[in-house]
């Protein structure tokens, strides 16, 4: 854990200096650049106490959000200063009065922004079950960040624009091939822009595709839960045969020790002999092993090849079974990482059918492609003895029957007394047989018990002796005899495909047989409900809020518009890199909702300020587009550079920033560079007839050319 946090730090430490540098290159000017970035660490600091406020530790989820957090909370006050600066340019205004301008245009814009990105993340907070807590965690930090940022944005800003900013901007030569090639972003943006005005018909068909596309890569990319980490340690689970002694347990774990201390990316072994943590009990046949790793940087071997490394090794030993397992990802989901099923027996609980019928359950996901490492220590084949007592004899000698049971368990097992109290603390008196008097079946029934008329019966005579076969240990699910299976997703194959494919091959079980999922796989079932009514309820509450805000639904509508396409390409990027629709990409889904509002909401509210001084809704748009694109582009890329040390993650916890990044990464980039072009069409349809039209004023024409 302190490793993980540790790499989300520096991961957070390079996000913001990426942001840091997308704002001096697009500023220009290290006073301007001292404006925005002043925002970020309040902001942040903020967030910290919204953590404490709500109970919420420092953790991995909430880092990641403080990352994210990082690239939003600069975006309200870089619209503030990019407007400031632009109204100096255009109408030179001097930096308090261009302040004061600025602020009467951008306050609307940053009152829904803030209403948006706060109403995406807060009906998440209230969903229950694992999911909802990692929601929960994840929405209450970002949440706090970005209304402490607008309101930032609102008073700071503003303030230090009218102090900091010199009325004239002399631009660098180091800047000049900079500004012309974003003048030719601009100019080619703005002949896209025309284009689908005039081509509506064609553009809205192109919309329906990017929805159709949308849905068949939600169909394609597979579903999990969260990622498999490299949390650098591995567990192993040493099996002998049935009733082996405790000692030769011990020899073959020395012997595994031995073998797996050779190779160069362990840095420990420890065997805990008849231990058996995948079944949670003890056994003599049994040890349970962990692996420590070198760190992540001492070493070129992640823990998925160790572990194959350590099952290859096991696979020499002539009576012993070992497997080697990545631990759950989330602790307390699972004994091990991969998945954990129980096929219950629902007939007529006979521990030896549930064994008959469970070899061919496991001979047949092990013929599954898409699973490996397919396991059961459920083996209701140990010796055993079976003891007897005569009731009726033990009756006619006058022996009461909880005495000679009592007898047997102090003598051969553990007869719990009672407790006492000394020095402070309580202590548990038990009886039990030395282990001389216990080792062998001759020493069953070595004791007396008294009878009613006070003669020492033997406990020999009232008991009778014989070999039997049995399991060793019986387990339960939801009240159901059970036997645990153990698995995980072939390389290149999801959790979720991995759920599919086990579900498939129970479909063939006898009738009185089922599964039951249980660990992460159970909480990844129960997920995609969760996800689904997040996303609802997200894009939902973005609607009735920006409906609130602009009194019509039209323009809500137009700025919802713009989703699909973070969904495109945060979907395109998972796809291409191999990752699934896991709980961390849902939750950059969400962030995506908001942050590709927030784009069109800054074309739409221009456009709609435009339109009522007379524009006609195209003239609106058009020059909508034409002021707001810079500030758009400047927030947009100082979020995606600012995600990219996610994207690129290593080490401790690499998987789920990777996963989270990614999406992320993926959705910005298409709602920044592709939506933009569509929202003034949105705003066209959505708009049309409701306001005069009137002429353009002169040079508007020259001004989008």
């Amino acid at each position: 854990m302190r490793s993980s946090i540790h790499e989300v730090i520096i991961t957070l430490s390079e996000a913001a200096a990426l942001v840091l540098l997308v704002v001096f290159v697009f500023l220009q000017s290290w006073r301007a650049t001292l404006i925005p970035i002043i925002a970020v660490p309040v902001s942040l600091i903020g967030a910290f106490g919204g953590l404490m406020l709500f109970g919420f530790t420092l953790n991995t989820l909430t880092l990641f959000a403080i990352v994210l957090a990082t690239g939003i909370v600069v975006d309200d006050a870089i619209v503030v200063l990019e407007n400031v600066e632009r109204l100096m340019a255009e109408k030179k205004l001097s930096p308090k009065q261009a302040a004061i301008e600025s602020m009467r245009e951008v306050t609307g814009a940053i009152i829904a922004i803030e209403l948006v990105l706060v109403s995406v993340f807060v009906p998440v907070a209230f969903l229950g079950g694992l999911a909802g807590k990692l929601y929960q965690q994840f929405a209450v930090t970002v949440a706090t960040a970005v209304t402490i940022s607008g309101l930032v944005a609102l008073t700071l800003t503003p303030a230090m624009c009218a102090l900091l900013l010199k009325p004239q901007h002399i631009e660098n030569r180091l800047f000049r091939p900079f500004n012309r090639g974003f003048a030719w972003i601009t100019r080619t943006y703005l002949g896209g822009v025309r284009l689908t005005v005039r081509h509506a018909v064609i553009a809205v068909l192109i919309f329906v595709a990017i929805l159709g596309t949308d849905a068949l890569l939600f169909r394609i990319v597979p579903s999990g839960f969260v990622p498999s980490e490299d949390q650098g340690y591995l567990l192993g689970s040493l099996t002998l045969p049935d009733a082996a002694t405790l000692q030769r347990t011990q020899e073959a774990g020395a012997m595994v020790q031995r073998v797996v201390l050779e190779h160069p990316a362990v840095e420990h072994v420890f065997v805990v002999s008849g231990l058996d943590v995948i079944a949670g009990a003890n056994k003599t046949n049994a040890a349970t092993i962990f692996i420590p790793l070198k760190p992540w940087d001492d070493r070129k071997t992640n823990a998925e090849e160790m572990a194959k490394y350590v099952i290859a090794q096991g696979a020499k030993l002539s009576q012993a079974t070992l497997l080697a397992f990545n631990p759950a990802s989330i602790r307390g989901l699972g004994s091990a990482g991969g998945f954990e099923v129980y096929l219950q027996d629902r007939a007529d609980a006979d521990p030896q059918k549930l064994y008959q019928n469970l070899q061919p359950f496991l001979d047949a996901l092990r013929k599954r492609q898409e699973l490996t490492g397919i396991a059961s220590f459920y083996r209701p084949t140990s010796p055993q003895l079976y003891v007897d007592v005569d009731r009726e004899k033990t009756a006619a000698l006058g022996v009461p029957l909880q005495d000679v049971f009592d007898a047997l368990q102090s003598t051969m097992g553990v007869l719990y007394v009672n407790d006492f109290n000394k020095f402070g603390h309580t202590y548990r008196v038990q009886l039990q047989a030395e282990g001389a008097y216990r080792s062998k079946p001759e020493d069953l029934g070595n004791i007396y018990v008294r009878s009613a008329g006070g003669d020492m019966i033997p406990v020999k005579a009232l008991i009778s002796v014989k070999s039997a076969i049995g399991p060793e240990q019986l387990d339960r699910f939801n009240g159901f005899l059970a036997a645990k299976v153990l698995g995980n997703s072939a390389p290149g194959v999801s959790s979720g495909q991995a759920i599919a494919a086990v579900e498939d091959v129970a479909k063939s079980l006898p009738p009185g047989y089922t599964i039951a999922w249980t660990g992460q796989a159970f909480q990844e079932k129960r997920i995609g409900t969760a996800a689904i009514l997040a996303f609802v309820f997200a894009i939902v509450m973005v609607f009735l809020i920006l409906s609130a805000n602009y009194e019509r639904w039209s323009l809500p509508a137009a700025v919802l518009l713009a989703v699909p396409f973070g969904l495109l390409g945060a979907l395109t990027a998972v796809f291409l890199r191999d990752f699934s629709n896991d709980v961390y990409f849902q939750i950059g889904l969400l962030v995506l909702i908001g942050l590709a509002a927030k784009n069109a909401i800054l074309i739409v509210e221009f456009a709609a300020q435009e339109q009522a001084k007379g524009l006609s809704p195209v003239d609106a748009a058009l020059e909508a587009a034409r002021l707001r694109f810079r500030p758009i582009v400047m927030t947009s890329l100082a979020f995606v550079l600012g995600v990219v040390p996610l994207v690129l993650a290593s080490g401790a916890g690499a998987a789920a920033r990777r996963s989270m990044g990614t999406g992320v990464f993926g959705g910005m980039l298409v709602a920044t560079f592709v939506a933009t072009i569509f929202i003034p069409l949105f705003f066209v349809l959505l708009t049309r007839g409701r306001a005069k039209p009137a002429a353009a004023p002169a040079g508007i024409e020259e001004r989008i050319a």
